[in-house]
């Protein structure tokens, strides 16, 4: 069996990240290691039982990656973000001080807002209609 394991994202910081995505997202914080250059090597997680796929929290180094942060994907939604009980974690995440970008929407293929990270990233919060109406 083949899964993506990783995504890298691309951040300023890796503590500030971490808050946000474990206290805001309600992500696990699965490694943070040191690195022999200074830099960490930091997962993240949804509290999925290691079954999901995880951010690799990425410090921008030099201008070009400094460039992306917030912006990886050219203003596109990147990140799909799907739960099983929307209103629960909608209204937790906005309780965190999430910013959302629009009004919940209850569409064919589900319930979806999109929102931003602490970057700027735009995310998909998603609970699919069923399991097979994930494609939209």
């Amino acid at each position: 069996m083949k899964r993506v394991a990783l995504v890298t994202l691309v951040v300023d910081d890796y503590d500030e990240a971490i808050r946000f995505y474990t206290e805001a997202l309600g992500f696990r914080l699965a490694e943070d290691t040191p690195r022999p250059d200074g830099s960490r090597w930091v997962v993240v997680e949804p509290d999925t039982g290691g079954t999901g796929t995880g951010l690799l929290l990425a410090r921008a180094k030099g201008g070009t990656q400094r460039d992306r942060v917030g912006d990886q994907t050219g203003g596109r939604v990147g990140f799909f973000l799907h739960t099983d009980d929307f209103a629960r974690d909608h209204a937790r995440m906005a309780a965190a001080g999430v910013t959302f970008l629009e009004e919940p929407r209850h569409e064919a293929y589900g319930s979806v807002v999109v929102f931003q990270d602490l970057y700027g990233n735009r995310w998909d919060l998603l609970q699919p209609a069923s399991p097979d109406a994930t494609d939209h």
